[in-house]
């Protein structure tokens, strides 16, 4: 579980074919600032640009850890099979504030930003969701971008999927890969966990009966 709530920006160092197949993973190495991994264990959860990973490796001397991506992961996610800068999350811990939303680490589909630009001290962010997350996501609701927990400003429907407008303050494009980003560039969607649970329970709630009348 996690938050949405960026600890540290990595690298991904290196990139391992896990097989011979694309039906093979990848290893991938991530190289972290200092002093992240004082509190991190073989086994532990950290998220890479809002996908839940298990640390495989550790080896702190080189500020390094490994994780194993299976290729059903790779599918789903973007970012994940190429060197280059990564959002990093440590799993929530029951003492932990919830500064974000609760965010699981599933990626549920694939965004491609439509506009980012500088609008005052701010950052507007235009992304086009896939059609089939279009129902989850509302004005004022949450949703993960690359693992960062943000609000929805405006939903936009379109035959294609849905835009979703969303405002960067500084210093989110400052600490997340966030700043990185260009019209195009393919993004990591999570969505909102109730919105989720409401959709299901909503589909499968009993049709209204009228009751016969005397």
């Amino acid at each position: 579980m996690f938050t949405g709530i960026i600890t540290a920006v990595g690298r991904i160092a290196a990139v391992h074919d896990l097989g011979s197949s694309l039906a093979y993973g990848k290893r991938l190495s991530i190289e972290v600032p200092a002093g992240y991994l004082d509190d991190v264990g073989l086994g532990d959860s950290i998220a890479l640009n809002g996908a839940c990973m298990t640390v495989t490796s550790l080896t702190p001397s080189t500020l390094q850890f490994t994780v194993d991506v299976s290729a059903e992961s790779l599918a789903r996610t973007d970012g994940l099979d190429a060197t280059g800068s990564v959002n990093l999350e440590k799993a929530l811990r029951a003492h932990d504030r919830l500064g974000g939303h609760i965010v699981s680490g599933h990626v549920d589909g694939v965004g491609h930003v439509a506009r980012f630009e500088q609008v005052g001290e701010s950052w507007a962010l235009d992304i086009l969701a896939p059609a089939e997350l279009a129902r989850y996501l509302a004005y004022k609701g949450s949703v993960t971008v690359q693992g960062v927990s943000l609000t929805v400003n405006e939903v936009v429907d379109r035959t294609d999927g849905c835009e979703i407008r969303i405002n960067l303050i500084p210093h989110t494009v400052e600490h997340t890969t966030l700043g990185l980003l260009r019209p195009g560039s393919a993004v990591n969607l999570e969505i909102d966990t109730i919105a989720r649970y409401v959709e299901r329970m909503l589909r499968l709630a009993p049709q209204a009966t009228t009751l016969p009348t005397a």
